[in-house]
């Protein structure tokens, strides 16, 4: 019983729940506010991103230092240390503060 807002005024919804599920890619403040022209990447929720500082991630409620396995809150604050999973999973999946080169190589 109750609900559920989050911080960006999104409201969770127990059943028929559409955000994020894999058919609509869209950030929430794209949805309320309209995707940018094609040349404009919306990084994140928050645009103009936050800077990630360097050699860390950015894993969505903070920052994450995989040297230390801690992670900062925004204003880098502690929150807590990072298991094995979570570790494998921001490393895998998260924005990082630094670009790679990826070479394809022809089959």
């Amino acid at each position: 019983q109750g609900k559920y807002t989050f911080a960006d005024g999104l409201e969770y919804k127990d059943k028929k729940w559409h955000y994020c599920d894999g058919y609509d890619r869209r950030f929430y403040t794209e949805i309320c506010s309209g995707l940018k022209p094609a040349d404009i990447s919306q990084l994140t929720n928050l645009d103009p991103p936050k800077k990630i500082p360097e050699g860390c991630y950015d894993c969505g409620d903070g920052f994450y230092n995989p040297e230390t396995r801690v992670i900062v809150d925004y204003k880098l604050r502690f929150l807590r240390n990072a298991d094995d999973d979570e570790h494998e999973w921001i490393i895998r999946t998260c924005r990082k503060a630094w670009d790679e080169t990826i070479e394809r190589k022809p089959k």
